[in-house]
């Protein structure tokens, strides 16, 4: 059994979608990385459907299906770096209703990507001994009706 941490992991941004939603298409974007990154959240690795439920007054019984879908939200938690192009470039993407591509790398688990509304977030300045950080929610949004844009990419 093989185990692993999050050291080493990396979140980047791009401001432009892939001509493709596959590694190629992804991989061909222009990245940057967003620094002092300390806790990346959930990572959507698959769809949130919604429970759909109703009554037969025939049986009385609670009947339920597969409603539509979702994308997880993901909160970020970085160290405010008012220097870091990344951290530059997610404040743009906040104020912005455009949908922003986004890359998280492990070293031992692979790449993900997908797009994302950045819908920003709190700054906490906390104690003396606290370093000020920011949280900022990247909401997942499917690219079209047939592909959500989301994928996985194993380590080679």
């Amino acid at each position: 059994m093989s185990v692993y941490t999050s050291a080493g992991t990396t979140l980047a941004i791009a401001a432009a979608a892939p001509a493709t939603y596959n590694e190629a298409g992804y991989e061909a974007l222009t990245w940057t990385t967003i620094g002092e990154v300390s806790d990346l959240g959930d990572i959507p690795n698959s769809r949130t459907y919604e429970t759909v439920e109703w009554r037969n007054i025939a049986n009385r019984g609670l009947s339920k299906a597969k409603g539509g879908y979702s994308l997880p939200d993901q909160t970020i938690t970085v160290g405010l770096d008012p220097d870091d192009a990344g951290q530059a470039l997610l404040t743009t993407a906040s104020e912005s209703d455009a949908a922003y591509s986004v890359k998280i790398s492990n070293p031992n688990l692979g790449d993900w990507y997908g797009r994302a509304l950045v819908m920003g977030g709190p700054t906490s300045m906390g104690d003396v001994n606290s370093i000020v950080t920011r949280q900022v929610t990247l909401s997942y949004t499917i690219v079209s009706q047939t592909e959500d844009g989301i994928i996985f990419v194993a380590p080679a």
